[in-house]
Parts: structure tokens; C-alpha cells; sequence
């Protein structure tokens, strides 16, 4: 694969708001540390998302110490979350799966609903190690995940990027491009590989720790929204269904499960052990 290495790490403390870019990320079992342990519920216990709110691509949530964050909007003050104590959990649904989680404390609910004009609550995931399984059509018995949509983290390539790129580019809706790799929300971002390298992989080590490719990334409409300004386009779904159009999905990216823990840095060597030489593999309905 040549010299690849890692670009940049990202984390999402709160499921759907900004992502929080790092020099360096601790690797456990269900994803990297602080990466969507926190999500916001509506008054039926559904996770939301950029998928129904894409104004929370304005959102950030700061990490701090101890897992609480510091959440910040537009037309919104500050306000710092603690991680809630233990208490009684709630069901919430993360795509159909019932996962138990802790409520934040009122004003939390409070801050996020005036922020959306709707009527939202913000939960902890307290126990990450029990709370949630992957899909066991792709998982290994006891892994688990936060919630993310499916699996512990996502890894890209620019490459693929700059290939899916020069496909917008000649198409339709050139003006839409080119795209920024935020549109994916990905963990890992890769240089210095071939485009597509990643539909191949079954194991990929970045630096001290070595991952098992769970299965491609099946992309939905939160990669039309613009990160910076909230507004959807066309683009990138048109683009992949004309051309990354596999097994029903649209695929981008890579889906990994930490076969062991350990810490990642920016500009760690990515090394691929075994590449099979056929086409990539399906996506589920995540």
C-alpha cells in the first residue's frame, strides 16, 4: 500500500453535532474515547440526528474531563454538561435497537430543545462495554458500541475522496463540489493510498493497533448537509449511485472494530496484513 498514514483523527462527543478533530485518540473495544457517548432522544426515545435536524451540524460539544461536555450553537450560551450519575436508565432507539442510557440533567434537555425549537432530551451512554452489540451478522462475539451508527469507528481515504471528486466534477452538479472529507463523519482519515483501497481490506494496523474491517459504510443524507453551514445539496449521493452503487448501498469509507485497545496519533503508519484481491464486500441496512 506504500506510505500510508494516518492524516486525522476525529471524535463526535454528542452523536450528530461537530466533530471534534485530535492529534492523538485512545482506541477502546467500542470505539475511541469520547466518541458518541452522549446523543439527543425526542419524546419517544429515537435517537436524533442530522438525518431529521441537519442544523446540528452547527452544534459543538466539547470534551472535558471526566466525559462531561461543553456545549456550544448559534444564538446559544455555553453550557456544561456533567456525566449524569448513576441512576435509573431509559430505553432510547438507536436505529431500531433498544440501548439503556442515562438522562442528562434538566437544563441540558432544556439548552438543546431551545436550540432546535423542538422537544429533545440529551443522554449518557454509562456502560458502553454492556449497553449495546453490534449487529451480529457483522460482530464477533462481546463487541460492542456506542452510539455510532453501527460500529465502533469509520475510516476514509483521501484518495477515494479526490477520486469520488473528480465524478462530481463531471457531473450534473459540478458546482456542489468539491466536497470536504466532513461530509462522511469519519474517525480515521487516511493519505497515501490507492483510490477505493479500503473496499478491500479485512484487517488494517494503525500504528500499535490493529483493526478488523467489519464491512463498507452504507451512506445516507447526512452526507449532502454541509458541515458549516447546515444546508443540504445533491451531492455526494447522486454521485455514488451512479458509481458506488453496491449491494443496494451507497458506499464510502470503512466500517472497523478494535480487535485490541492502544492509542492512534496523526501521522502513524496504517499497514494492511492480508488484502484479498476481490471486489468489496455488501453493506447491511446501517
Amino acid at each position: 500500500m506504500g506510505s500510508a498514514e494516518v492524516q486525522s483523527i476525529h471524535v463526535h462527543p454528542v452523536k450528530a453535532f461537530r466533530a471534534v478533530s485530535l492529534r492523538d485518540a485512545v482506541v477502546e473495544p467500542w470505539g475511541l474515547a469520547g466518541d458518541r457517548r452522549w446523543t439527543l432522544i425526542d419524546d419517544g426515545g429515537k435517537v436524533v440526528t442530522q438525518r431529521e435536524e441537519p442544523r446540528l451540524a452547527l452544534a459543538a460539544a466539547e470534551p472535558l474531563a471526566g466525559g462531561g461536555v461543553r456545549l456550544s450553537a448559534p444564538g446559544r450560551a455555553p453550557l456544561t454538561v456533567a456525566v449524569p450519575e448513576p441512576a435509573e436508565t431509559m430505553p432510547v432507539t438507536v436505529f431500531g435497537t433498544k440501548v439503556e442510557a442515562v438522562p442528562a440533567a434538566a437544563a441540558a434537555h432544556a439548552w438543546c430543545s431551545a436550540y432546535l425549537g423542538a422537544e429533545v432530551r440529551l443522554v449518557h451512554m454509562d456502560d458502553p462495554a454492556t449497553r449495546r452489540p453490534i449487529d451480529p451478522d457483522y460482530a464477533l462475539p462481546g463487541e460492542t458500541v456506542s452510539f455510532a451508527d453501527g460500529y465502533p469507528l469509520l475510516v476514509t481515504t483521501v484518495a477515494s475522496l479526490e477520486a469520488l471528486n473528480a465524478l462530481i466534477a463531471e457531473g450534473r452538479n459540478a458546482h456542489e463540489g468539491p466536497l470536504p472529507m466532513n461530509r462522511f463523519r469519519p474517525n480515521i482519515v487516511v493519505a497515501g493510498t490507492e483510490p477505493w483501497a479500503e473496499d478491500h481490506w479485512t484487517r488494517i494496523a494503525v500504528g500499535e493497533v490493529v483493526f478488523r474491517a467489519a464491512k463498507p459504510s452504507g451512506r445516507c443524507v447526512v452526507t449532502t448537509t454541509d458541515q458549516e453551514s447546515a444546508v443540504r445539496g445533491r451531492e455526494p449521493l447522486q454521485t455514488l449511485a451512479r458509481h458506488r452503487r453496491i449491494g443496494g448501498k451507497l458506499l464510502f469509507g470503512q466500517y472497523l472494530v478494535p480487535l485490541f485497545p492502544g492509542t492512534i496519533r496523526v501521522g502513524d503508519p496504517v499497514r494492511v496484513p492480508d488484502e484479498p484481491a476481490d471486489g468489496p464486500r455488501t453493506a447491511d441496512r446501517h
